[in-house]
């Protein structure tokens, strides 16, 4: 099959590819799968099975989850360097041997290691994949193409999750990093055997120190650095679905809850209202567009909160539910909404805070939120874990039992109350950020 870059639909709208785009967009829908699946189940993990504290849970999954958002500011140029082909190779080697190691050597000492090997070759899947995409398709096609590659993202993340939870149910905890590492070797394969992208040997490759570089020249605005942490804390809120969601949930409902489940509700919102609510917004500004989603994000912390205000199970449509089941899930659904009003209007903003003719590399770092959001919320989420929302095992060899157990969780909730304040710190931010930005963006739009 033709590229649609050098056939004949070259410059018309096509859905047909090359072979390497669809290997890739399989290959990134295992990916997902892999990570997503681990991913929701990591902090559990990391004390049920590992036997980290919360504290130290938290860091760890502070310093993992954090860390790729920011490898692949290197890994996206040595991928350059070094082929797609050889690259994913790489990647999923690496994927299948860190997962693999998790599941069979859950220890305090090797688990680091392994998350580290995670971390690496997710690191190469995501520039590859989105370079794979980029080569294999013209100005024309490109929108489709994305569209395909962001369809196999959402539905490699709910593939992930929604596996995980039989597994854990079935077989533990422990054994859902060996599902993650039998989704990474299923990609590996896919590689060895059917994915041979066509390198393009006319631009010259990045070098790692040229990546380095760019990154010291966006920081160094502050403008646009002040977005980034802004913005960064709707996503340390959003990031407590894989922090504190699955032990709140585990440990004051019990080990029938699914959180796994309740974190897909997320993604199904946004696959729903995206459209919809882009549309409805597209008159207005894109700082009121991020304010929505920021006044937004604090609400669903306090939504979720009111689970300790209530006694006893909720009755909807007939089923007894537990007061937490019901505000989680309500309050995971109002993220998916505050998402759908921040996420598509923020890279149009982020693009406006870039010099001229420097909007491409500025974009190229817009998902540093990302990376201080976790890191932040992560390490966070441990020490609120650990004073509101304890490990019952370590309650129980304290002696606590009956009703002094219970009252060890009555002012669990006061979790959401803390990330709840972070949203609200995000909003405040976001209006003295538009307020200082105003004259400048005005005059911009004189021009």
């Amino acid at each position: 099959m033709e590229s649609p870059t050098s056939g004949p639909g070259a410059g018309r709208p096509t859905w047909r590819f090359p072979r390497a785009f669809w290997t890739g967009n399989a290959v990134e829908l295992f990916e997902r799968a892999a990570y997503y699946g681990t991913f929701i189940a990591l902090a559990v993990f990391l004390t049920d099975v590992v036997g980290f504290g919360d504290v130290a849970a938290g860091w760890i999954g502070a310093a993992f989850s954090s860390s790729i958002y920011l490898l692949p500011f290197v890994t996206g140029a040595l991928s350059d360097r070094l082929g797609f082909r050889f690259s994913l190779l790489l990647a999923f080697t690496l994927l299948a041997a860190g997962y693999g190691g998790l599941a069979l050597f859950p220890t305090r000492g090797a688990v680091p290691f392994s998350l580290a090997l995670v971390a690496v070759g997710g690191a190469f899947v995501k520039p590859v994949i989105t370079g794979t995409v980029a080569r294999s398709s013209d100005s024309a096609s490109r929108a489709r193409a994305f569209s395909i590659f962001y369809m196999m993202v959402n539905i490699g993340s709910f593939t992930g999750k929604t596996v995980a939870r039989p597994v854990r149910a079935l077989l533990g905890v422990g054994s859902v990093p060996l599902y993650s590492a039998f989704a990474a070797l299923a990609a590996l394969l896919l590689t060895a055997f059917l994915f041979f992208p066509k390198e393009n040997g006319e631009e010259r490759p990045r070098s790692v120190a040229q990546s380095l570089e760019g990154l010291a020249v966006v920081l160094r605005n502050g403008r646009f650095l002040a977005l980034i942490l802004i913005t960064a804390g709707f996503w340390a809120i959003q990031g407590q679905l894989y922090a504190s969601m699955p032990k709140y949930v585990l440990r004051l409902v019990g080990p029938e809850a699914s959180p796994e489940w309740y974190a897909n509700v997320n993604p199904l919102v946004v696959v729903l209202l995206v459209v919809p609510v882009t549309h409805l917004v597209r008159r207005i500004s894109p700082v009121a567009s991020i304010g929505v989603a920021l006044g937004l994000i604090p609400l669903s912390a306090l939504l979720m909160s009111l689970s300790g205000h209530l006694a006893g199970p909720v009755r909807l449509c007939g089923a007894s539910l537990h007061p937490v089941t019901v505000l989680m899930v309500a309050g995971i659904a109002l993220q998916g909404l505050a998402e759908c009003f921040l996420s598509p209007r923020y890279l149009e903003f982020a693009s406006r805070q870039a010099p001229p003719g420097q909007e491409g590399l500025y974009m190229g770092y817009a998902h540093l939120n990302t990376f201080f959001a976790w890191l932040f919320g992560f390490a966070l989420s441990g020490y609120l874990l650990e004073a509101f929302c304890p490990d019952p095992k370590v309650l129980a060899a304290r002696g606590l039992s009956g009703e002094a157990l219970a009252a060890a969780y009555a002012h669990a909730h006061y979790l959401w109350y803390a990330f709840a304040g972070v949203g609200l710190l995000a909003f405040l931010g976001l209006l003295v950020f538009a307020a200082v930005t105003r004259p400048r963006r005005e005059e911009k739009s004189k021009k």
